[in-house]
């Protein structure tokens, strides 16, 4: 647990957020030298392989800068407890039905359909799995432990959570996104994730979350690529059915924090 000697250590908020903002940054450069290192694995297992070696350099960094601030595992919450299996289990459910309700409610509103891929292998859902897994455990040491904790203690749960959006944000700008997708979709899946973990002082939560939702969109071909069902947009209505998704996102994401923040109620943000 966090001492007032800790408290104390984190008063001048200005040396925490130049040192959150170092890590932030590394963990980003990490993951270009793990992709640039990986470029020449087989295409089947690239992306596996340079997530999971971002993943564990990741949490090899945070423990250096644990060091740096005298904090330890448990303070940021990367030990696991006597709840977590089952709160990454109950997140993993939840993540993948806020998937399934973002899919109902397009399919609802009309012009789209989801079409069965028929002729797919248990390889082709194992790899995604596997995958969106190792990124959800890569962002969520990146940007809800050691980072989010650390903001928390200086800064309190507020400007913790903003803090940690933004970054969120420009990494997803960085590698490709669009800005209103980044902003609207990986900022508030941030505050979700963000605040699933400081409610639960841990990771097993958000990590379940995110995982589930990430191969949730996959699942229903919500990622601009066939899952188990091929997403199809009837012709001509693509930029309606564009906002439809969007609202919809919104709509479970907003359902989803207010779920966390009653379940939790009793538990406060701040440390």
């Amino acid at each position: 647990m966090v001492t007032r000697l800790q408290r104390k250590n984190h008063s001048k908020w200005y040396f925490t957020l130049a040192r959150v903002l170092l890590f932030c940054l590394s963990s980003m450069l990490i993951l270009i030298l793990c992709s640039s290192l990986t470029k020449d694995a087989p295409d089947a297992i690239e992306d596996h392989l340079s997530i999971l070696a971002s993943t564990l350099l990741t949490a090899s960094s945070i423990l250096l800068f644990l060091r740096w601030e005298k904090l330890t595992p448990e303070d940021v919450g990367i030990v696991a407890k006597k709840h977590s299996v089952q709160r990454f289990l109950s997140g993993y459910a939840i993540g993948f039905s806020m998937a399934g309700a973002q899919a109902l409610i397009v399919l609802m509103y009309g012009h789209f359909q989801l079409k069965p891929i028929s002729d797919i292998s248990f390889i082709d859902i194992l790899s995604p799995l596997l995958l969106y897994f190792f990124i959800a455990c890569r962002e969520e040491l990146a940007f809800r432990s050691y980072s989010l904790r650390s903001l928390n203690l200086s800064l309190g749960p507020i400007w913790a959570l903003s803090t940690m959006a933004v970054i969120f944000i420009f990494e997803h700008i960085a590698g490709g996104m669009t800005w209103g997708m980044a902003v609207l979709g990986s900022g508030t899946g941030a505050l979700l994730f963000g605040i699933a973990a400081l409610k639960t002082k841990g990771l097993a939560l958000s990590l379940g979350l995110h995982s589930a939702w990430n191969l949730g969109q996959w699942t229903f071909g919500f990622k601009n690529k066939p899952g188990i069902w091929e997403a199809v947009v009837e012709k001509g209505f693509e930029a309606e059915m564009e906002h439809v998704g969007l609202a919809a996102f919104l709509l479970v994401m907003a359902l989803t924090i207010a779920g966390v923040l009653f379940h939790y109620r009793k538990s406060e943000l701040a440390e």
